[in-house]
């Protein structure tokens, strides 16, 4: 006797469904084009590094092209390498890499989202936060990875806040928009916290 109460594994879909299903491939030229603005910071970062070791030994190319970098406009620029300086050339690698984060995140997280597995259940390098990615996973991840990245540029402010001395507005400014991307953060946290307990409430048996 047949037992029909199984389903084929992969049943074959309508044609219209199946081209709209196919089209999520159109993706994949995005997530390759971050891959290259990935190879962009990683060039950046490598020149900025570069340019403070060779500050450091005394190059005065680099150290013009350090000071220049960190320098607000309208500030008298410094005559040497100082601790300021090292500081805010350091804070900008870190933004580099964070944002370089942030890339990953999106193009890994995304392609496993939106295009197809990447079967990596097994990979020993496998990213742990990849194991249980979804759509409400990967915009917290996004929004606490913008945060870190707002945090730096302000941070960066506040060190150079006697620049600001006679523009205050743009310290304030900021930081208000740091706050509104912890706001959101949070926002995005607590609706996903909401839409999991509805989930789950709905799957249990009355």
């Amino acid at each position: 006797m047949t037992d029909h109460s199984h389903k084929p594994k992969n049943p074959k879909l309508h044609p219209l469904s199946a081209f709209i299903f196919m089209s999520r491939w159109l993706q994949l030229p995005l997530y390759l084009g971050l891959i290259l603005a990935q190879c962009v910071y990683v060039f950046h970062f490598w020149v900025e590094l570069s340019d403070l070791i060779g500050a450091v030994f005394g190059n005065d190319a680099a150290l013009q092209h350090v000071i220049s970098a960190v320098t607000v406009p309208g500030v008298a620029p410094p005559v040497k390498l100082n601790e300021a300086t090292i500081m805010l050339v350091v804070l900008g690698l870190i933004d580099v890499v964070m944002i370089s984060n942030l890339l990953i995140m999106v193009i890994i997280g995304g392609y496993e989202t939106f295009v197809s597995r990447m079967h990596l259940d097994d990979h020993p390098d496998q990213p742990e936060w990849l194991s249980h990615v979804n759509a409400s996973v990967l915009k917290t991840k996004l929004a606490m990875a913008i945060i870190g990245i707002s945090s730096i540029h302000l941070l960066k402010t506040f060190i150079n806040a006697n620049a600001y001395a006679k523009e205050p507005n743009v310290v304030i400014a900021q930081t208000v928009i740091h706050m509104v991307f912890i706001l959101s953060a949070m926002a995005i946290a607590y609706t996903d916290r909401i839409m999991t307990v509805t989930q789950n409430q709905a799957r249990q048996p009355h």
